[in-house]
């Protein structure tokens, strides 16, 4: 697909078309606005070019959508079809495990708005790259299941991923908060995003670009005040949460823990 620049009334368009395609509907809320002023960061001069044919990166895509098809069925499959979910409390209940607390929208407000605000800037920065670079989903170019309605996302473009944008902007705030858990929330955020690739509905490097995406939108966002602010605020309300807050299941944390550890890119066969 060819690289062409848009307007930025186009760029509403599509993010209002990604989210009703099933894109994380990050613009949700009494608050319109993140933290940062929406000309503020450009991803696109951050992002390198989306894979064409001929590229590399393009043939690693497709082998890896082939090959991940093997495992339509498997608990793995099973976890990539609960990640479809996007909202706050279902992100909240997926970290739950990695931070030690049954984190909620009522026992964790503060955080919810923290990382809400900031989402909507990290996922103004994805859907602005997604109109930019246009690049077919996976599904799309080559024959094979997903584990999302092909028709909710026919109208939203691959690369980057909004889900792995999202799933990472929450992973990398609540490693900030938690540091001591830094580890394993991370690796659930990246477990999340990799789901979008189990799921076979993006390539391989949408998903890891989304990662960036976020990455380097936060870096941007933690610039400002109000962040600082609401951060702290968050921080306090984790602290007494991990002190007093219910704990989630031991034993579904241990089956989580084990497939968000499966390697996704080996443990296949090609087909």
């Amino acid at each position: 697909m060819s690289v062409t620049a848009h307007t930025p009334r186009v760029f509403i368009v599509a993010a209002i078309v990604g989210a009703l395609a099933g894109a994380p509907a990050l613009a949700a809320g009494k608050t319109k606005h993140g933290y940062l002023p929406s000309d503020s960061f450009d991803i696109r001069a951050v992002l390198p070019v989306a894979p064409t044919p001929g590229d590399p990166r393009y043939d690693a895509d497709r082998a890896i959508f082939k090959n991940t098809r093997s495992m339509i069925g498997s608990p793995r499959w099973n976890l990539a079809t609960n990640d479809v979910k996007t909202g706050s409390a279902d992100l909240m209940a997926d970290f739950s495990c990695t931070v030690g607390v049954a984190l909620t929208p009522h026992n964790a407000p503060r955080l919810k708005a923290l990382v809400e605000t900031a989402g909507r800037d990290t996922g103004r920065s994805s859907g602005i790259a997604k109109d930019y670079f246009r690049r077919l989903r996976p599904f799309q170019i080559d024959d094979g299941a997903t584990c999302q309605p092909k028709e909710e996302l026919a109208n939203s473009f691959d690369y980057p991923s909004g889900h792995a944008t999202w799933g990472w902007t929450w992973a990398l705030i609540l490693a900030e908060l938690v540091p001591d858990k830094a580890t394993a929330i991370l690796a659930r955020g990246r477990a999340y995003g990799e789901s979008r690739i189990v799921c076979g509905v993006h390539n391989a490097s949408a998903v890891q670009y989304g990662y960036l995406t976020a990455s380097a939108t936060l870096a941007a966002v933690r610039a400002s005040a109000k962040y600082r602010t609401d951060f702290a605020a968050a921080r306090k309300e984790m602290a007494v949460l991990r002190k007093k807050g219910p704990k989630p299941n031991t034993a579904t944390c241990q089956a989580e823990a084990d497939l968000v550890a499966q390697d996704i890119y080996h443990a296949v066969t090609p087909q």
